[in-house]
């Protein structure tokens, strides 16, 4: 296969059946259940900080295990998800995220409480390479954004069902029961990972990669891109419900404004990965482009003001972190015959970044104010689009 075939998408991958859908809605309801853990303690993060007594700096701390813990495993995640079978891999990131929101949800303290999290993150950790793994082995290369695009979108409905029980279950049931409410979800991903079988004994066979240096010096370039825009992105996910009742919006209210954001972000993400198919090469552009329009949220946000965070916030959540499944079609085009390293390469970026976050943004925020920080955390989303800039521009002067 050249490398012209890879970039423009037409090459269909061995093994693919052409009906790979009901897998891959396995594959998106493990992710949206595996981030649960993360994004349901963050939602309730002004219950649980009062119940357990956190710090805002070390709920923060707590927060970011998860997501270092998604970083950090996925060296070994990738290794895991080329030798098991895949429903094996969700199977177990669907376990890992129940018992860390049951781990959670009867936490007396703090230390407890990150301990979750680590074990949520843990579970993470392997969604990423087992999809990549799956789309490599079973969807046409012609529809590769679109499957990606909808891995995507997992990350963008994630945060619904929590900003759904801060809205409506946290007041009347409590946080407690809240987070073992939204345990629903990884025990109804447990059975469905099994439809995600790739009908295959061993992982997808290895193909040549052109110019491994160019491709190299990329994928070091895309996954900083990738953690500097998650940085910001992440601040606004997952502080979404803070970041609105300093803006003037209820608790219940920013709760419903955090689902409405969810729903845009899956809608965003699946239209862009659908239209990517049509022109793949211009995927890094496009990546570039939603990372600028998270920024401009961002900016928006820390202006201050109702009005303004709503705009702001649904741009930032759901254009400026729409480009993740953008960004992995990309890479996989890169690595073809190797979707559980390209997903890891990803997912090592997205989860760096998401592990910063949240303590950055909690220590920040004490000492310079909440607008001062979700500006800076603009400035560091624009220097996320700088790096996808370089890195596009060194694989086309590679490329001649």
């Amino acid at each position: 296969m050249t490398t012209t075939e890879i970039e423009i998408g037409t090459a269909r991958p061995a093994g693919s059946t052409g009906r790979p859908w009901a897998g891959m809605g396995a594959i998106v309801l493990t992710s949206v259940a595996a981030m649960t853990p993360a994004f349901g303690v963050a939602a309730l993060a002004t219950p649980v900080e009062r119940g357990l007594g956190a710090s805002a700096t070390g709920f923060g701390l707590a927060l970011s295990g998860f997501f270092a813990a998604s970083a950090l495993g996925s060296f070994a995640a990738k290794r895991v998800a080329a030798r098991l079978p895949v429903p094996v891999v969700l199977a177990a990131a669907g376990v890992l995220a129940l018992a860390a929101l049951a781990l959670a949800a009867a936490a007396g303290n703090p230390a407890v409480l990150a301990a979750a999290l680590l074990v949520g993150g843990a579970g993470n950790a392997l969604v990423q390479p087992a999809a990549g793994r799956y789309i490599g082995a079973r969807v046409p290369r012609g529809r590769l954004s679109l499957a990606t695009g909808m891995v995507s979108a997992a990350l963008g409905a994630a945060p619904l069902v929590p900003g759904l029980l801060a809205g409506f279950a946290a007041g009347p049931l409590g946080w407690r029961t809240a987070l073992l409410l939204g345990a629903v979800l990884p025990a109804v991903a447990i059975p469905a990972a099994f439809l995600a079988g790739t009908g295959r004994a061993g992982p997808e066979p290895k193909r040549a990669m052109d110019g491994p240096a160019r491709a190299g010096r990329t994928l070091v370039l895309w996954t900083l891109a990738a953690g500097l825009a998650t940085i910001g992105s992440n601040a606004a996910a997952s502080f979404f419900v803070q970041l609105g009742t300093h803006s003037g919006l209820s608790t219940g209210l920013a709760g419903l404004m955090q689902s409405l954001a969810g729903v845009v972000a899956v809608a965003v993400r699946l239209a862009a990965g659908g239209l990517a198919d049509r022109a793949p090469r211009r995927n890094p552009v496009l990546v570039t482009a939603m990372m600028l329009s998270g920024a401009a949220g961002l900016a928006l946000v820390a202006a201050g003001g109702p009005a303004a965070f709503v705009a702001g916030a649904l741009l930032a959540v759901a254009g400026g972190w729409g480009w993740t499944g953008l960004l992995l079609a990309a890479v996989m085009r890169l690595m073809p015959g190797q979707g559980e390293r390209a997903g890891a390469t990803v997912q090592i970026g997205l989860f760096g970044g998401a592990a910063v976050a949240p303590l950055a943004f909690g220590a920040a925020s004490s000492a310079l104010g909440v607008p001062v920080t979700v500006l800076v955390a603009a400035l560091i989303v624009l220097a996320g689009a700088a790096s996808m800039l370089a890195g596009t521009a060194a694989l086309r002067r590679a490329a001649g």
